[in-house]
């Protein structure tokens, strides 16, 4: 579907179109799907989240808030942070002392930082980021668009409304700043 569909749909959706709602969630959850599965395939093997509950869980929520999304790219972010949140009080949950107290951890890779293993830990990732954001908050929405949302440095770089060469360097940055951030954890 194009991008300008999606818009347009998210727009009627609202203004509470309850068609333009149920033909929005049909344009996107497999675009939603996709962005789950990429971040599920980078869980451990023991996670028992599923990419479907994510997108279905992360849907619940974004037509629950009530907010109006004013483009595709605004909404694909908001769905990103949404899914983080997913994961990250699904880590917090898992870790919890009632539960076992931190003998499974949910760990995710997508970030690529050099020396880091290939895994990150979903709540190592979480910490860092929220620091991030309060010192460079563009960057923090970089990282939400590229990891969780799973955009192209081109597609980050449009919703962001910077250029992709800005987009290439705040991201090599980000990954770095994020590796040290997490190292001093």
């Amino acid at each position: 579907m194009a991008t300008g569909e999606v818009t347009r749909l998210l727009a009627a959706a609202g203004d509470g179109d309850r068609a333009a709602f149920d033909r929005l969630y049909a344009a996107v959850y497999a675009e939603l799907r996709r962005m789950a599965a990429g971040r599920m395939r980078r869980e451990r093997r023991a996670v028992t989240l599923q990419p479907t509950a994510l997108v279905n869980e992360a849907w619940l929520r974004l037509a629950g808030d009530g907010t109006g999304f004013g483009s595709r790219a605004q909404f694909f972010f908001a769905a990103g942070e949404s899914m983080r949140r997913i994961l990250v009080e699904y880590a917090r949950r898992r870790l919890a002392a009632k539960r076992g107290g931190g003998m499974e951890a949910v760990t995710l890779s997508g970030l690529e930082l050099p020396g880091a293993g290939g895994e990150a830990d979903v709540l190592a990732v979480e910490d860092a980021l929220a620091r991030l954001a309060r010192e460079r908050p563009r960057l923090a929405q970089l990282v939400t668009l590229r990891f969780f949302a799973g955009l192209s440095i081109e597609d980050a770089a449009a919703a962001l409304e910077i250029s992709p060469a800005t987009a290439k360097r705040d991201w090599s940055f980000a990954r770095a700043w994020l590796l040290d951030a997490m190292g001093a954890r």
